[in-house]
């Protein structure tokens, strides 16, 4: 379970680094789509499943907005790679000293907590509907508007903010 816990969080560094070092938005849409996995793996590996669940579709479901808009402003035909070379060997000495680690040549660790007799996220289930509702109308309503100001940005070359230079 450790090893569980360490893979989520290396896999959402990674896909923040990704996005941060990405030239093209066809790869930071990878990376974001790793950073989002990884999260989820890491609450859902916590205890928190429904919470998990819930931030992964609106993660992938913002991502996916993201990306068609990014695409559509760069529209390259030929998007630049990343690192290259360099990300090759920086992935295969991580793969290389996960592998020592899996056959026993590590310090290793007790995990103590066993089976999780009560669920973590049941309470946090209640609050998403009871307390919470004002931010989740603020959230919505604020994603709303958000794209209204994209679409009218993009809307054409002839009533858009964005015109052909």
């Amino acid at each position: 379970m450790t090893y569980f816990i360490v893979f989520g969080g290396v896999g959402l560094i990674l896909g923040g680094l990704v996005v941060a070092s990405s030239p093209s938005p066809y790869y930071g849409v990878v990376g974001l789509v790793l950073g989002s996995v990884s999260g989820c793996i890491w609450l859902l590996s916590l205890g928190f499943s429904f919470v998990s669940l819930v931030l992964f579709m609106v993660y992938l479901g913002g991502m996916l907005v993201v990306f068609v808009y990014s695409v559509a402003l760069a529209a390259d035909p030929f998007p630049e790679g990343g690192a290259g070379v360099w990300l090759g060997y920086g992935l295969s000495a991580v793969l290389v000293c996960m592998g020592l680690g899996w056959l026993g040549l590590d310090a290793g660790t007790v995990d103590s907590e066993g089976v999780f007799l009560m669920r973590l996220d049941f309470s946090g289930v209640s609050l998403f509907y009871s307390c919470g509702v004002g931010v989740f109308l603020m959230a919505g309503w604020g994603l709303l508007v958000s794209l209204f100001v994209v679409l009218e940005l993009v809307r054409g070359l002839s009533r858009g903010a964005i015109r052909a230079i």
